[in-house]
């Protein structure tokens, strides 16, 4: 029977795109091999602020409108907690550091998400003579639960086939794609880094970041906020808590590392002083461009062959506006935003 579409891939994009066509009662199957991790592996958290430089992420009201009710539904289709709301505090270096902030909550796209009153630091185990700052509308959504639950759901449905995608197994006219005994109109791209090995699409300039996180057990330091620092410190349960994380252009593999371990023990250090041990260690590969937005549209050539990827650390808030942008490209020909569209690619 010739379904509505493929998607390979089943991370952040590919539930995402996924939810696009179960809401449209479009029919769909969907390869996973679970080979990429960066979505399992990803501290799951947003904001709408980077912390770094206190700027607004590319379009986060647009962002946060679309992703807070999307993961609800989520919950409620999945029968699963995903989104924990989070108190979020960026540590301040210097006096100077303050003054920069308290100059960004002037700026009409921040005052809303970054608060225009310093926080003491009240954490006994925080060191931050020169206290916080406190971001609003911050949470984390636990990816792993939500891709695990997910799969599981789609198992029930008879949608998933827990298989690598082999591509010189499709099939491609004008009007039907062809996998095996499979038929389908369409066919959606999710795979993270794993597009650099597919055949269509690996022209698109995708980096691969590593990102190690640990995963700490730290009974003295009882806060219930995440905080950035050097690294971000993000409760989990209980006495739990995620630490992350590094950036690494040159390693592509998805092994944690001991020179990761380190550094982000190090960082960690500088600014807690409770007493902790490890718990985990993780990594993977984020998929990332060097103009920071998403890769989605269709392919030049064949026109029922479409890519959603690119999401880099910011995937749990871009990827229902991407995948949003792309059903509606695809379905209802409205204009990608240019911003993320694979046209600014040529092939």
């Amino acid at each position: 029977m010739k379904i509505d579409y493929f998607i390979v891939g089943l991370g952040l994009a590919g539930v995402a795109f996924c939810e696009q066509l179960r809401k449209a009662n479009k029919t769909f199957l969907v390869f996973d091999n679970a080979s990429q991790q960066s979505s399992i592996v990803a501290a799951g958290m947003y904001n709408p602020v980077i912390l770094k430089r206190f700027t607004e992420v590319w379009m986060a009201d647009e962002q946060l409108a679309l992703a807070l009710p999307y993961y609800k539904e989520l919950e409620e289709l999945l029968r699963v907690k995903l989104d924990y709301k989070l108190k979020l505090y960026r540590k301040f270096a210097s006096v100077e550091e303050q003054n920069t902030w308290f100059t960004a909550t002037d700026k009409p796209k921040l005052e809303s998400y970054m608060s225009t009153k310093l926080v003491p630091n009240d954490g006994d185990h925080i060191d931050a003579p020169f206290n916080l700052g406190e971001v609003f509308h911050a949470g984390r959504v636990d990816t792993a639960a939500l891709i695990t639950n997910y799969k599981d759901y789609l198992e029930s449905q008879s949608q998933l086939i827990t298989d690598g995608f082999h591509y010189e197994d499709l099939q491609i006219n004008s009007s039907t794609l062809h996998y095996k005994n499979h038929e389908a109109n369409h066919i959606v791209f999710c795979e993270g880094f794993g597009l650099k090995q597919n055949p269509f699409f690996k022209y698109l300039p995708l980096n691969g970041t590593k990102g190690e996180v640990l995963g700490i057990n730290a009974p003295d330091l009882k806060i219930s906020y995440a905080i950035k620092s050097a690294v971000f410190i993000m409760p989990i349960t209980n006495d739990d808590y995620y630490i992350g994380a590094t950036y690494n252009r040159f390693d592509k593999t998805n092994s944690p590392t001991e020179a990761g371990k380190t550094e982000l023990i190090t960082k960690l250090k500088t600014f807690l002083t409770a007493p902790f041990t490890i718990t985990s260690h993780k990594a993977g590969i984020r998929p990332t461009t060097n103009d920071r937005r998403p890769l989605v549209g269709t392919h030049a050539i064949y026109k029922n062959l479409h890519v959603l990827n690119g999401l880099g650390s910011r995937g749990v808030m871009i990827a229902p506006y991407a995948a949003e942008q792309l059903f509606n490209w695809i379905e209802n020909k409205q204009a990608l935003n240019p911003d993320i569209s694979i046209s600014r690619f040529p092939i």
